[in-house]
């Protein structure tokens, strides 16, 4: 990927009011498809994660992850004449992303109601902990409470075991593609028809529509999921497996891969003629039993020589590797998922790269996260304010 090479989403034009992380992903994977997106961060220490450590040279890495590609601004929404910037810029605007608490907009005036009155054809995302309406719209929501409402934790972890969250932001992240992509939508229709709309995205429902398997036995029977650990709701084995010098997991998500595992692989086809494992119904009923079976076979070996026999046959599995390792796997650097970027702070850095691949208009990482306050007199200057007026928010604290 280059930077010359021309964006999909060259030209769409995108005011982001939102901090920490659903929004800014939303926005971070936007921006690396060409969107030009203008970041407004408050004058009191800016978006919230720029207080997440790890820190480099002062910088809050955190922030630099997810906000590539942006310019930065700075700006006291309280205040009326830095709202009027606000305003023009909605005007310039395509799309604006916010996750303010509900209600906090209106108070700011910078609404979907005020902003789409200057712009009709505006694009407005909210995102928030629970959406705009229902009974809990007013409460506070994160990541953490998303995984407990929609059951999540409940089915993360051992059996009986304490609850566990998603060792990611799992609702977090998953709240930002499900606005990226409403989004798109959103846009396609605007290009079409000129017109814009609100698009309301709630954390705690982003994530509902994954739970396929689960859905699919709760409303058939009733049946309540549990912790599995592992294991797969609806195949046996599918899970991860103890070797002779660790673990790796193990997908055999059809009778033919069973076959080829008990036979090419393990050497034991008397596995597939065994009635307890017949069928992936009768070897998903007998789990306990087949678990142990199989790694006792496991054993004999270490994880590498098993993936490599596993890979020869053609049944799936892998390693479970730590963060460090994944960065540095062969697959994902010849994929270009580890990349770096220039910070004019912290200077070469290391960032995921993007997991889209395009034959004619790929993304780019274009330039590293912006300072704080980095653009906030050229994007002022932009909209026609003068130097003075420019310094004049920011001796009253305005603007940074």
């Amino acid at each position: 990927m280059t930077s010359e090479a021309v964006a999909p989403l060259a030209g769409l034009k995108i005011l982001d009011l939102s901090q920490i992380m659903a929004g800014p992903y939303c926005t971070m994977v936007l921006a690396d498809l060409g969107a030009e997106v203008i970041k407004v961060e408050k004058p009191a220490g800016g978006d919230d994660s720029r207080q997440m450590g790890p820190y480099v040279h002062g910088e809050s890495t955190c922030f630099a992850q997810i906000n590539r590609n942006k310019r930065g601004i700075a700006l006291d929404l309280k205040d009326s004449e830095a709202r009027d910037v606000v305003h023009e810029l909605a005007k310039w605007a395509d799309v604006v992303v916010e996750n303010y608490r509900v209600g906090v907009t209106a108070r700011l005036g910078v609404d979907y109601a005020t902003l789409s009155a200057l712009n009709p054809k505006l694009i407005y995302c909210s995102i928030s902990g629970f959406g705009q309406t229902g009974p809990y719209a007013r409460n506070g929501g994160f990541d953490l409470v998303a995984q407990g409402l929609s059951g999540i934790m409940s089915m993360t972890g051992e059996p009986d075991g304490r609850p566990l969250k998603s060792g990611i932001a799992v609702y977090d992240v998953g709240a930002g593609i499900t606005a990226a992509y409403a989004i798109l939508a959103a846009y396609v229709h605007q290009l079409k028809t000129g017109h814009g709309q609100h698009i309301d995205i709630g954390l705690a429902e982003c994530g509902l529509p994954w739970f396929v398997w689960e859905a699919a036995a709760y409303f058939a029977n009733g049946t309540v999921p549990q912790a599995t650990g592992s294991r797969h709701r609806v195949d046996a084995p599918y899970q991860a497996i103890k070797t002779g010098d660790g673990y790796m997991v193990l997908g055999c998500a059809n009778q033919r891969t069973w076959e080829t595992l008990c036979k090419e692989v393990l050497g034991r086809p008397e596995l597939t003629e065994d009635p307890r494992f017949l069928t992936n119904s009768d070897r998903l009923r007998n789990v306990e039993l087949l678990e142990p079976m199989l790694e006792e076979s496991f054993s004999t070996a270490g994880t590498q020589e098993w993936i490599r026999r596993c890979n020869a046959a053609g049944v799936p599995c892998g390693p479970i590797n730590n963060f460090k390792q994944a960065m540095e796997d062969p697959h994902y650097r010849e994929r270009g998922m580890v990349a770096s970027v220039d910070h004019p702070v912290i200077g070469r850095m290391d960032v995921i790269g993007i997991p889209t691949k395009f034959s004619r208009t790929p993304g780019a990482l274009r330039k590293a996260a912006p300072l704080f306050g980095q653009d906030t007199d050229a994007v002022l200057r932009d909209v026609g304010l003068s130097d003075a007026r420019i310094e004049a928010l920011k001796a009253r604290g305005a603007a940074f």
